[in-house]
């Protein structure tokens, strides 16, 4: 029997749901130092990178079913299809693919996201054009039609076009603190205002570089344990209303304006958080911490990160929600011109997400 100890985030009435156990293990729905995550939010699973198994497993965010297994793919090698270590995830549902970032092959995969198969990769070790010393993160431009990898050991960050994935230009490549230098950067992000965000890690800060040509904008942050203050930080993602959440090795997830001023903070107790991610359409605020993934409720940390129901996100409603509303719906149908027929979809899912 596995011997528990106290943790703060077991007793967090803020955590929705737990994957995983403290001890590593290979078995279906446990893991070995998953450091990678993604949401996609068309199908409303979450992606894990198990980097010490050597593969990528695939969970359910539904209510009903919210943290089952669904599948895995990948396993140890140096093959096509083979990982060593992965790490970064990107979802790209314009094309159905999962990008990848593998680690210890130092190239980047591409998989199929429906049929999860291998479909190609770029890169090997070393520092040149499609070269990569210890990749860590990866973001889609969709923007600009182009995929940043965040190639750690070299420094730098690296732009490649969207769907050859053939290199463009890089930022960054030498050691050091001045802007638009890095000391072993590992976490990125893209937000609506047109930045990349990244955790330069070995300097204790983020930096905040222009989308368009990776000019630098602002940093924020420096070593410390303060309120707004980094030790290695690492894993980031964007949230609403453009608040920046950054993973830190203060054992703790800390959340920022997108002009860079701390608001909140998340206590992750004795567990060190790595990588994080914000499903959109749901509110959820997943993190990696040791053998674990951890899922903060919607609205249970940040405010308004809750689902709030559009035409347009129909299909993103909670199963429980949706159900009601069809029955309410058919019901209505068979009531002709009565009070009931008249209350819009839009005023039904409000009064069902108070039910």
């Amino acid at each position: 029997m596995e011997e528990m100890e106290d943790n703060a985030l077991d007793r967090d009435a803020r955590i929705k749901l737990s994957i995983g156990t403290r001890k590593p293990g290979n078995a279906d729905g446990s893991f070995r130092n998953p450091i990678g995550l993604a949401f996609d939010n068309h199908r409303g699973r979450l992606y894990v990178a198990d980097g010490h198994n050597h593969r990528v497993q695939v969970f359910s965010c539904d209510d009903d079913d919210g943290g089952s297994f669904v599948s895995k793919f990948g396993e140890e090698g140096d093959q096509p299809g083979q990982f060593k270590y992965p790490l970064g995830l990107a979802i790209d549902n314009d094309h159905d693919r999962i990008l990848i970032v593998d680690r210890g092959n130092a190239r980047v995969q591409v998989w199929s996201l429906s049929k999860q198969s291998f479909l190609s990769c770029v890169g090997q070790r070393g520092s040149g054009d499609l070269e990569f010393n210890n990749p860590q993160g990866i973001a889609i431009d969709k923007h600009h039609h182009r995929i940043i990898v965040v190639d750690s050991g070299n420094n730098r960050l690296v732009f490649l076009s969207f769907i050859s994935l053939s290199f463009l230009f890089s930022v960054g490549g030498t050691q050091g603190y001045p802007s638009r230098e890095f000391n072993y950067p590992q976490g990125i992000a893209i937000d609506d205002r047109h930045r990349i965000i990244v955790s330069d890690s070995f300097n204790h800060r983020v930096q905040v570089l222009s989308l368009i040509d990776g000019s630098f904008l602002f940093e924020f942050g420096s070593q410390g344990r303060y309120f707004g203050e980094f030790n290695g930080p690492q894993g980031v993602c964007i949230a609403n209303q453009g608040r920046i959440i950054v993973a830190d090795a203060n054992r703790r997830l800390q959340s920022f304006t997108h002009e860079g001023r701390c608001i909140l903070s998340f206590d992750c107790g004795s567990e060190y958080p790595y990588a994080v991610a914000f499903a959109e359409h749901r509110g959820l605020i997943a993190f990696t911490a040791n053998h674990r993934v951890h899922v903060i409720g919607a609205n249970q940390w940040l405010a308004d990160t809750k689902f709030v129901w559009r035409p347009d996100l129909h299909r993103y409603a909670p199963s429980w929600m949706k159900q009601a509303i069809s029955m309410m719906t058919m019901i209505r149908s068979l009531v002709d011109e009565s009070a009931m027929s008249m209350i819009p979809n839009e005023l039904l899912f409000e009064i069902f997400s108070f039910l």
